[in-house]
């Protein structure tokens, strides 16, 4: 990897850390600050301490709330250009994470030291910017999650999902439990209500669409037509 690749993908990703000081940025950039993580790898676990903040270059990185029996619940994914809110209320309010973070493809990434990551909040209005404007965007979508969760009921919830992902969708009954924080034997069932319905076609770790309006009508996305007079 050439020396410069880092500085100008990260640049590119994260413009506002242009204000950082020449030797800090070259440090950052610097291609054995890259960090890589295999898909799977916890980033970082409930309870555990926030030493950085995380500037995502390339791959996914799935934020879960996780039940002491082990199920999860997706609460959001980090992807380049993008902030970790969890990191950044972590670092803001000196607690640690009340979440979990894994790798959910292979990825590289670097890692803005604590210190310097005080130092540009309280300093530099645009990195400032970025990280509340993407803390607002995250907290209106965990608001939307939190009362998807409350309010609609679970086939609703996922035939949503299913009409929101590309096709074929590939992707295991345990994954779209995960998603829904819900279980893989629930899931299992509901798909199979679908598939007699003639909504979805199942196959080992792929699902086809064969009646999107019907799902949309599951999901109470149609609405009857207003009646006149």
């Amino acid at each position: 990897m050439s020396p410069s690749l880092p500085a100008t993908e990260l640049l590119a990703l994260y413009p506002a850390i242009g204000a950082l000081d020449g030797d800090v940025l070259a440090a950052l950039c610097d291609p054995k600050a890259v960090v890589s993580v295999n898909q799977g790898a916890e980033l970082f676990a409930e309870q555990q301490p926030c030493h950085g903040f995380p500037l995502l270059i390339s791959g996914t990185i799935k934020i879960v709330k996780c039940t002491p029996a082990g199920r999860e619940m997706l609460l959001y994914r980090v992807e380049p250009g993008d902030s970790c809110v969890i990191t950044s209320s972590c670092l803001l309010g000196h607690v640690t994470y009340t979440a979990c973070g894994i790798a959910e493809t292979s990825l590289r990434m670097v890692v803005l030291p604590e210190r310097v990551f005080e130092c540009l909040i309280a300093q530099n209005a645009a990195f400032r910017d970025f990280v509340f404007r993407l803390f607002a965007e995250r907290l209106a979508d965990m608001m939307l999650l939190l009362e998807e969760v409350a309010f609609h009921r679970l086939d609703q919830r996922l035939a949503k999902l299913l009409l929101a992902k590309a096709e074929p969708i590939q992707a295991t009954h345990q994954l779209l439990a995960d998603e829904l924080g819900s279980v893989r034997e629930m899931i299992s069932r509901l798909l199979k209500g679908f598939a007699a319905q003639g909504l979805v076609s199942l196959g080992r770790e792929r699902i086809r669409v064969l009646d999107r309006n019907g799902l949309r009508q599951v999901a109470g996305l149609n609405r009857p037509p207003p009646i006149d007079g």
